[in-house]
């Protein structure tokens, strides 16, 4: 077990926990095909936690996220201390040696999950890698719905489905740390980087053709630097995934509509339909007609 030195672990009003029994964790969880790759195994709400404090001198054996909602508290990890304030989030990987405690005089409101599972040390290091294990969430509303969705599913006991569902919600929940709101497109608040400007760009223009210049243009960019950084970001280069849209607009147009493959092609910007076909083709893997067909039955 854990050895852990404790100040205070408990007792703040209004604070709510649930810590899965471990037989139930190790049988439902950790060898479920579906939910052994992620699966929470505690979690909990500790409202303006005065005087709260714990050590871990070898670490835990699970992941924990820690998430400030109010107040202000600090983190000793790996010999670094992280001074954490509302809006902060710290993630603390297994098996390492660490202190957190609240501030005295503004003690954290916070909100944390302990996890587990054979995908769950690649998200972590993903969220390392994005945020160097420390970093803020401008828009908290999904992840704190997340977690009351989480927490609430796990309060109704540990039915196979309870479990299933609940932790199919923590990989939603942990990628609104990694990304941070980026893709939160319902509520209109993103963060867009140079590559996520060009595919708005992109999307909007779809009729058109643009030159490789033209659409680095539309970031201030050179193209050959605009393309390497669009190719390490999406894997394609500015022309390729410009096709790749206009092959997924083609797709709707022939599910959607009863336009002819020539009209659909001018309508994407191509003047040569059978360069078009010849397109969709090699992206889809079979022609504009014959998806048509396919997908009418």
């Amino acid at each position: 077990m854990t050895e852990e030195i404790t100040k205070k672990r408990e007792g703040f009003q209004g604070q709510k926990a649930i810590v899965i029994p471990r037989q139930i964790v190790n049988a439902k969880c950790a060898k479920n095909e579906v939910t052994g790759n992620l699966y929470v195994t505690d979690i909990g709400y500790y409202p303006k936690a005065k005087f709260h404090y714990r050590e871990r001198p070898h670490g835990a054996d699970q992941h924990i996220l820690i998430y400030c909602y109010e107040g202000q508290g600090r983190v000793l990890l790996k010999k670094t201390e992280y001074a954490i304030e509302a809006g902060d989030f710290i993630v603390i990987p297994a098996k390492t040696p660490h202190i957190y405690e609240a501030n005295d005089k503004n003690p954290w409101t916070i909100y944390w999950v302990h996890f587990k599972g054979t995908a769950s040390a690649q998200l972590v290091s993903l969220i390392e890698k994005q945020t160097r294990l420390k970093g803020f969430i401008q828009h908290n509303e999904k992840s704190i719905e997340l977690f009351d969705e989480i927490y609430g599913q796990l309060e109704r006991g540990y039915s196979n489905d309870n479990l299933m569902y609940a932790n199919m919600c923590m990989w939603h929940f942990l990628t609104t740390f990694l990304y941070n709101g980026k893709y939160d497109t319902l509520s209109g608040q993103r963060n867009k980087d140079t590559c996520d400007i060009v595919i708005d760009y992109l999307s909007n223009n779809i009729s058109k053709v643009l030159t490789l210049g033209e659409i680095s243009g539309e970031v201030n960019l050179s193209p050959s630097h605009f393309s390497f950084l669009f190719k390490k970001k999406t894997g394609f280069s500015p022309i390729e995934y410009f096709n790749h849209l206009k092959v997924q607009k083609a797709c709707q147009y022939l599910l959607f509509t009863n336009l002819r493959i020539k009209e659909i092609s001018l309508e994407l910007g191509i003047e040569d339909q059978y360069y078009f076909s010849r397109l969709f083709t090699k992206i889809m893997g079979i022609a504009p007609n014959e998806y048509r067909e396919r997908r009418s039955h």
